[in-house]
């Protein structure tokens, strides 16, 4: 497992989906926290983005889908985990996310957080939870130090 890191994020696949697709909600709200900032890091494994690529696909249409995909393939950080595994759960574990967003209550459960606690540090919320935690003055001077820039990306582009 790797040491995890507050400037590291898996967003399930229901949350990318969401993104995509809902247009500017609160996946959308918390993502753009993620990209707008090149010190941040969005995670994700390769089953997690055929997830994310399956819904985008029964929700819309194949070829919407597949730009998506092509998108995100850049935008995120590759790791990979055995295969069995919660795909977003082992994305944040293998690739040292401290926050998972999900929409899925289950992940986001008390009985989760303590059953977790003893294998991974992750916080487990709803995107806009996340969003309006997010707090980028502090979590740049914890991450990075020194005085936050501000945003340095588009996250349109």
């Amino acid at each position: 497992m790797a040491e995890s890191s507050p400037a590291r994020v898996v967003a399930d696949a229901d949350v990318l989906a969401a993104d995509l697709l809902c247009g500017d909600g609160p996946a959308r709200a918390a993502l753009d926290h993620v990209r707008c900032h090149a010190w941040m890091t969005l995670v994700a494994s390769d089953p997690l983005l055929d997830d994310a690529q399956a819904v985008i696909e029964r929700l819309s249409d194949p070829p919407l889908a597949t730009d998506w995909r092509e998108r995100i393939e850049g935008e995120r950080e590759r790791v990979e985990h055995p295969s069995g595994d919660h795909p977003a759960l082992a994305s944040a574990y293998r690739g040292g996310a401290a926050h998972l967003l999900s929409f899925d209550e289950r992940l986001g459960s008390a009985q989760t957080g303590a059953a977790l606690q003893s294998h991974m540090r992750v916080s487990i919320r709803p995107p806009d939870a996340f969003a309006g935690l997010f707090d980028p003055e502090s979590l740049y001077a914890a991450v990075e130090g020194g005085e936050y820039p501000g945003p340095d990306r588009d996250p349109r582009a």
